[in-house]
């Protein structure tokens, strides 16, 4: 607890300890919490779209009303935008801003979004959200949910199943999208980017929780997600979109003292990098309260990943 708090002091002030003078880059933002990042590269920048974290001390649960984006054209500077999207923007939701990615096709920006349903289908539910510009204003694309809780009943009881939303577009324009807590749901999406088109399938991964990610490189397909619980991040490969995929271990650890462990994998300028949030910005943080930080992500010779090693450092420029 001491080292935890002595951390978050040094963090909030700026400085890698006594005098040295290194400036800390993680967490990437310190005048609030942010958590469950996904990101965007659009027009030589990256536009970081970021759950907001307002739980008080006293309160040891989620506490989310909006989301929030910010964007850098080096992975360093950071600007925040006007909130972008909040729970109330959708009239069929009531609570919990939760984990969701946005993806750009045609000129549209498409936020795909976790949130608490109305009595109509209690549960958690995946919105869709669309604006002309990555960093809105957003609107409700689709006046309901794309999915409900009652359309995965078949496959768990629980009412936090249909969360944390990950799109993928293939070259050829199919859409897909993947979500899922417990677990782990897949369908493809038409055209539009706010339609099913056809039915939803289940895919088994080891100790799979919840944050699916995909990311491709080369001829493989990466597919990231939340392992056990507290959460690690795990990964698994494979040749096509379709499977099937291969698990190939831990990619990141406990991420500080988070309970959770959510990310998101861009190439920005031809680095990659590994985003990700943690607990320990300040002697307040924690599971409910939590940080975006970002580090290096690296390939070994044969496409696996190497393990991510978390750094107060951070990014510090713009790699070529």
């Amino acid at each position: 607890m001491k080292k935890t708090l002595l951390y978050g002091i040094i963090a909030l002030l700026g400085y890698n300890g006594f005098g040295q003078g290194e400036k800390f880059n993680n967490p990437i933002i310190t005048d609030k919490f942010t958590a469950d990042p996904a990101a965007l590269v659009h027009n030589d920048s990256v536009y970081l779209y970021t759950g907001h974290d307002e739980a008080p001390n006293d309160l040891h649960f989620y506490k989310m009303n909006d989301w929030l984006v910010y964007s850098s054209a080096d992975m360093v500077n950071w600007k925040e935008h006007p909130v972008p999207l909040k729970v109330s923007d959708f009239k069929w939701a009531i609570a919990d801003a939760w984990a969701a990615q946005v993806i750009e096709r045609d000129g549209k920006f498409y936020w795909y979004v976790s949130v608490e349903h109305n009595e109509e289908h209690p549960g958690k539910a995946i919105g869709v959200a669309v604006a002309d510009s990555p960093v809105g204003p957003f609107k409700d694309a689709l006046g309901e949910a794309l999915i409900t809780n009652d359309m995965t009943t078949e496959y768990t009881d629980i009412r936090w199943d249909d969360i944390d939303p990950t799109v993928w577009i293939e070259e050829n324009g199919q859409a897909y999208l993947y979500w899922g807590n417990t677990a782990l749901y897949w369908a493809k999406l038409k055209d539009n980017m706010i339609e099913l088109d056809g039915p939803i399938n289940t895919m088994d991964l080891p100790n799979f929780t919840e944050a699916p990610w995909l990311h491709k490189k080369g001829d493989w397909y990466y597919l990231t997600y939340a392992y056990g619980f507290p959460e690690k991040t795990a990964y698994a490969m494979s040749k096509s979109i379709g499977g099937p995929w291969e698990y190939k271990g831990i990619l990141n650890e406990i991420a500080g003292n988070s309970n959770t462990n959510h990310q998101a994998i861009i190439d920005f300028k031809g680095t990659p990098y590994f985003i990700y949030h943690t607990g320990g910005i300040s002697p307040n943080g924690g599971s409910f309260r939590r940080s975006v930080s970002i580090d290096r992500l690296y390939y070994n010779p044969d496409g696996t990943l190497k393990k991510v090693q978390m750094t107060s450092k951070g990014i510090t420029k713009l790699e070529d």
